[in-house]
C-alpha cells in the first residue's frame, strides 16, 4: 500500500507539473509603464468618485517587481491626507487568507503538516466527525470542510486569543467533507491555529518572521490594535466619501482577515508568488499550491490550495478578494503571463459599485494587456428549443452554501435566496453584477448547462444528475460558494409571501382587538362573546401583540447588528435571548388560543364570515410556528 501511495503521488505530481506547463507556455507579458499609468489613471479616479469612495490604492506587478503603484483620493477625508502606496495602510480583509495558506504550505514543506491527514492530529481539541468522516487541511484550504457560516465573533471590539476563538466559535458541520464548497472564515482561522501548534509561535509572530521579513514587508502586520510605529499610517475607513470616519475595526477570526498592509507590500507578496514562491516556498511547493484544482462544477472556476481561480480571456488568474466593514480589495496574479493586479478601497461607497470597480478593473486590464487565448465569440452550443428546456429546468429558488443552517441566522439564508428565471426569449435569467453602467448579463448556453455572458467572461453552470439540478454557480463565486436548490419546504419564492400574509393577518387581529373595544364602548354595544370564549378571544389579541413585538424586536436586532457586527460578540445577547423566548411563546400561545377560538366559534354557530376570519388567524398562527421551528428562533445556544 505505501508503494501504491507513492506511485499515486508521483503521478499526481507529474500531472500538476504538466498542468502548470500548459498555462506557462506563453511568454511573459510586457507591461509598458506609461501606458499602464495612463490606463489606470483614466479609470480609477472617475470610478471612485462615482462610487463615493474616499480613497484607493492600485498596484501592478510583473515577475521583475512593481511596474506601477499609485494612491487615489484620500486616506483621511477631514485632514485631506492623500493615499500613499508606500506608506498608507489598508485592511485587505480576506486577502489575509493567502498568507495563512502560504504559512501552511511552508509547514507542509517542513513535514509538519500533511494536507490529507485528519486535522485533529494537530489540535488540542476535537473537531467532531460528520457521518464518521474527519476533515483534512486540503479540505480546509479549498473551503470544503463543511462548516456553516459563523458570525458571532467575526468582528469584535476586543479580539480574544486565537486558541480561545477556535474553541468557542466552532460552528456546526452541515455538509460532508469534500462534498460542497462553502466559504469559512472559521476554517481559515483553524488553519492559522494549526500553524501556531506545529511551529510553536503565535500566528502573528510566525507570519512576521517567515513571510513579511523575507519579503521586506515592513508595513504589514496581523497585530490588533496596530503597533505604535504603524498606527499613524492607517487609512480611515468610511461608508461613503465625506462621511464620518469609522475607526479601526477588529477582526475576531484574525488569521482569516486581520492583515493590515500597504499597497507596496502587497505588491512584494504578488511578485514572490509570480516567481514560484521565491523567498517563501520551494518552486515545486508554490506550483502545487497554485496549480491544484479542487473538485467543482464543470466549466467554472475552482479553488487552488488557498487561491481561487479567475479566468479572463482564456488566461488562468488566481487570487482572492477581501471585504471588511469599510475596506474592499481584490488581488489577482496571472502565472502564465507573469503579471498581477491589486486594488484596495477604503470606503463601501454606494450600492454595489465597489464590486463593479473590482470587476471592471480586472476585465479591462486583461482586455488591454492579456491577449485572448482561443476563440472569444460566444456561440450557442444547443438549439433554441433545448436551450429553453434547460433554462426552465434550472429556473427556481436557490440558497447559498455560505450560510447558517442550524441557528436563528438561517432566516437570512431563507430571505436571501437567489431566483433564477427564464426570459421571454427562452434564455437564462441570472443577474450577477450591476453598477457603473454594467447591464444585465446576456447568457448564452455554449454547451449543455453551461452559459456564458456575451459581453464579459462571466459563466454560469449547473450540475444535473438524472434530470435534476444538484447545484448551480457562477464563476464569480464558484470557487468558494455554490447554490443549492431550495426544497419545497424552504422555497422562499412560495413561502415568503405566505409568511408575510400570515404576519399581516396576525397584525390585523392585534390591531382590531383594542379598536373593537373602543368602538363598542363609544356606541354602547355589548360584545357578543362571553365567559370562556371572551377569555380566549382576548388571549388571541394578547399573543398577537406578542408576535408583533417579537417581529419588531427581530427587525431592530438586525438593524443594530448590521450597523455594528461587533455587537454580536455579546452586547446584544440580552435582546437575542429575550426574542428567542418571546417569539416561540407568542407563536405557540397564539396558535393554542386561535384553535380554541375557532372551535368555540363553530360550536356557537357563528356566521361563515366569522369562521373564515378565525380560520385565517389559526392558519397564520400555525405558519408562524413553522417559521419559529424551521429557522430556530428559540433556545439559548450562543454559537452562530
Amino acid at each position: 500500500m505505501p508503494r501504491l501511495v507513492r506511485m499515486f503521488g508521483l503521478v499526481a505530481g507529474l500531472w500538476l507539473l504538466s498542468f502548470h506547463a500548459v498555462f506557462a507556455q506563453q511568454d511573459d507579458v510586457t507591461l509598458p509603464i506609461d501606458d499602464v499609468a495612463a490606463w489606470v489613471d483614466g479609470f480609477v479616479p472617475h470610478a471612485i468618485r462615482q462610487a463615493k469612495i474616499a480613497g484607493a490604492v492600485v498596484v501592478v506587478v510583473d515577475r521583475s517587481g512593481v511596474v506601477f503603484q499609485r494612491g487615489y483620493g484620500l486616506s483621511d477625508w477631514d485632514a485631506g491626507t492623500a493615499v500613499d502606496p508606500e506608506r498608507t495602510l489598508f485592511r485587505p480583509g480576506s486577502i489575509s487568507k493567502l498568507f495563512v495558506w502560504t504559512a501552511v504550505m511552508q509547514q507542509v514543506e517542513r513535514g509538519a503538516i500533511d494536507l490529507d491527514a485528519d486535522i485533529n492530529t494537530y489540535l488540542d481539541f476535537e473537531i467532531p466527525p460528520f457521518d464518521g468522516q474527519p476533515i483534512t487541511m486540503r479540505q480546509v484550504m479549498t473551503h470544503t470542510a463543511g462548516f456553516e457560516e459563523a458570525l458571532r465573533y467575526l468582528f469584535v471590539t476586543d479580539p480574544m486569543p486565537l486558541e480561545d476563538y477556535v474553541k468557542q466559535a466552532l460552528p456546526a458541520r452541515v455538509f460532508a467533507p469534500g462534498s460542497t464548497t462553502a466559504y469559512s472564515n472559521y476554517a481559515t482561522s483553524l488553519a492559522g491555529y494549526v500553524v501556531e501548534r506545529v511551529s510553536g509561535q503565535s500566528f502573528d509572530a510566525y507570519v512576521a518572521e517567515n513571510i513579511f521579513a523575507p519579503l521586506g514587508m515592513d508595513r504589514s502586520t496581523f497585530a490588533q490594535p496596530l503597533p505604535d510605529e504603524l498606527a499613524d499610517q492607517m487609512s480611515q475607513r468610511y461608508n461613503e466619501a465625506g462621511g464620518p470616519a469609522l475607526g479601526f475595526e477588529m477582526f475576531g477570526a484574525a488569521p482569516a482577515g486581520a492583515l493590515t498592509a500597504s499597497g507596496a507590500d502587497i505588491g512584494r507578496f504578488m511578485v514572490a508568488q509570480l516567481n514560484d514562491g521565491a523567498g517563501l516556498l520551494r518552486p515545486e511547493t508554490a506550483r502545487m499550491m497554485q496549480d491544484y484544482r479542487a473538485p467543482g462544477i464543470e466549466g467554472l472556476n475552482r479553488m487552488a490550495l488557498g487561491f481561487y481561480e479567475k479566468r479572463v480571456n482564456g488566461h488562468r488568474g488566481i487570487g482572492h478578494g477581501g471585504d471588511t466593514q469599510g475596506f474592499h480589495s481584490d488581488l489577482t496574479i496571472f502565472p502564465d503571463a507573469g503579471v498581477g493586479l491589486y486594488i484596495s478601497m477604503n470606503s463601501s461607497g454606494v450600492g454595489a459599485e465597489r464590486l463593479a470597480i473590482r470587476h471592471l478593473l480586472l476585465e479591462g486590464f486583461a482586455d488591454r494587456y492579456l491577449p485572448p487565448r482561443g476563440p472569444q465569440d460566444v456561440v450557442p452550443g444547443v438549439d433554441a428549443e433545448t436551450a429553453r428546456a434547460h433554462a426552465e429546468l434550472v429556473a427556481g429558488s436557490y440558497y447559498g452554501t455560505r450560510a447558517s443552517f442550524t441557528n436563528f441566522l438561517s432566516l437570512l439564508g431563507f430571505l436571501g435566496q437567489a431566483n433564477v428565471g427564464v426570459t421571454e426569449e427562452g434564455e437564462l435569467s441570472f443577474p450577477v453584477l450591476y453598477g457603473l453602467g454594467i447591464g444585465a448579463p446576456d447568457w448564452v448556453e455554449v454547451v449543455p448547462f453551461i452559459w456564458q455572458d456575451r459581453y464579459s467572461s462571466s459563466t454560469v453552470a449547473a450540475e444535473v444528475v438524472d434530470g435534476e439540478v444538484v447545484r448551480l454557480s457562477t464563476d464569480i463565486f464558484s470557487p468558494f460558494m455554490e447554490l443549492i436548490p431550495a426544497p419545497p419546504g424552504r422555497n422562499a419564492a412560495v413561502l415568503a409571501p405566505v409568511l408575510g400574509a400570515a404576519l399581516f393577518v396576525i397584525l390585523l387581529q392585534a390591531v382590531l382587538w383594542p379598536v373593537r373595544r373602543i368602538v363598542r364602548g363609544r356606541m354602547g354595544v355589548p360584545f357578543a362573546l362571553q365567559g370562556g370564549h371572551l377569555t380566549v378571544y382576548r388571549a388571541t389579541g394578547l399573543f398577537g401583540w406578542g408576535v408583533v413585538l417579537a417581529v419588531l424586536g427581530w427587525v431592530a436586532f438586525g438593524a443594530i447588528a448590521s450597523s455594528d457586527p461587533a455587537l454580536l460578540g455579546g452586547d446584544l445577547d440580552w435582546l437575542m435571548n429575550g426574542l428567542r423566548v418571546l417569539t416561540p411563546v407568542a407563536a405557540v400561545g397564539l396558535s393554542l388560543a386561535a384553535v380554541a377560538h375557532f372551535l368555540m366559534s363553530l360550536q356557537a354557530g357563528r356566521s361563515w364570515f366569522a369562521h373564515v376570519g378565525r380560520l385565517a388567524l389559526l392558519l397564520s398562527a400555525l405558519m408562524l410556528v413553522w417559521a419559529v421551528m424551521s429557522f430556530h428562533l428559540y433556545g439559548f445556544d450562543l454559537r452562530f
